[in-house]
């Protein structure tokens, strides 16, 4: 039996007037998933635990069946694995995302415009990050590139009791209430201002400005925490694994925890990342000996974070068209099994992480599990509510 977990990121959502009251999941065209649903168990799980916030590294490591309260360290400690990053015992890692930010002065009177600068490509942000390191890092403080907005920041003999928040939680909204607090905030605050300079001052930022790109004229700092350690996948669940994801923290959960993971060339975490290549590497994966293969597809997340409605929709559908679609040709007359599901709510009308119950759908090859035409947060709403390891465990025990 082989186990295919598509993780579409931030999926969920609230009927909206945008699609006559209906969700971008229910507007979709999802032919693929229709089909699957036709004899495919329904429910809802709690990706989010209690007092946590519903970030993609608490809902992804859920997802996984992992307890989050138990493991979760921090939501850059895991993309720092991904970089190759060794971190000690006593270093704190942070999150460094490049931002655009008003032209306002000072500081502190500025609004967050873009968290992601725009989508900067990679090429441009390992630039960019170069030229704060060479200002700011120095034998406490380490700067590290990652891919487009995405970054890391090493911080030995640092103290995680800050209080730093995701730029994607303020898009259009005064910085002043969500400066650094707490721990450190004195230093994180005079680096996000420091680094105005170097990067307002930098050739890669006169060319997007000349070229009517949002500029990256700042970084900003979250998701600090220590080194994590997680639990191994095959000798947790008897199957060996592999990841795929164009983002650092999805690929630092598969090395945290012992699967492999897996490169597509093309893939950006966003709606014009590689489907097709990802959904070939997931068929090669499995006839490779691998016996689970969790896909993640970042592409709705960032819909929802940039209210994009449209782009949310169109998501979905070239998921289930060059994700789905493939996946099902490829395995057809094999016994398999596919869990489809987000790991969290990103509503467009918030544009930001909510941590209702989410939909999912688990489907087998071999076996009728449930019915319905189709999946939606609706078809799934009065279902039973599933605890996120009872939900893997339930997944993995089919054969």
């Amino acid at each position: 039996m082989k186990y295919v977990l598509v993780l579409c990121d931030g999926m969920a959502d609230f009927k909206s007037d945008k699609f006559g009251g209906k969700t971008p999941l229910e507007a979709a065209n999802k032919p693929n998933i229709d089909f699957m649903a036709k004899t495919a168990l329904q429910g809802r799980v709690d990706t989010v635990p209690s007092g946590m916030k519903p970030g993609s590294d608490v809902a992804n490591l859920s997802a996984l069946g992992y307890d989050a309260k138990a493991c979760y360290t921090g939501r850059s400690p895991l993309e720092a694995l991904s970089l190759g990053i060794d971190m000690k015992d006593g270093d704190v890692a942070l999150r460094c995302n490049l931002v655009t930010l008003s032209d306002d002065e000072p500081y502190e009177s500025k609004t967050m415009i873009d968290y992601s600068a725009g989508e900067i490509s990679s090429t441009e942000a390992a630039e960019l990050i170069k030229a704060v390191e060479n200002k700011l890092g120095s034998d406490i403080l380490k700067f590290y590139s990652g891919v487009s907005y995405r970054h890391c920041l090493i911080c030995k003999n640092g103290k995680t009791d800050s209080s730093l928040t995701p730029p994607h939680d303020i898009t259009g909204k005064p910085i002043k209430d969500f400066l650094p607090k707490g721990d450190n905030c004195e230093l994180y605050l005079s680096l996000m201002k420091e680094s105005q300079s170097i990067l307002n001052s930098h050739p890669v930022n006169a060319k997007r400005k000349e070229a009517g790109k949002n500029v990256a004229n700042s970084i900003w700092l979250w998701g600090q925490g220590t080194r994590p350690k997680l639990e191994n996948f095959k000798e947790r669940y008897g199957l060996k694994g592999a990841m795929i994801s164009a983002v650092d923290l999805l690929k630092g959960i598969a090395i945290g925890s012992g699967m492999k993971s897996i490169d597509v060339e093309g893939a950006t975490g966003t709606i014009d990342t590689n489907f097709d290549g990802k959904a070939e590497a997931a068929v090669k994966a499995l006839n490779d000996g691998n016996d689970f293969c969790f896909i993640h597809l970042e592409a709705p997340d960032e819909c929802g974070h940039q209210g994009d409605a449209d782009g949310k929709k169109r998501s979905i559908e070239l998921i289930d068209q060059k994700i789905i679609g493939t996946l099902l040709a490829a395995l057809k007359g094999s016994d398999f099994a596919m869990l489809v599901m987000p790991d969290h709510f990103t509503p467009l009308s918030t544009r930001t992480h909510d941590g209702t119950p989410v939909p999912f759908m688990m489907y087998s090859s071999k076996e009728k599990l449930g019915e319905s035409d189709t999946y939606n947060e609706s078809t799934a709403a009065d279902k039973a509510l599933y605890t996120p390891e009872a939900l893997i465990r339930k997944f993995f025990s089919l054969q």
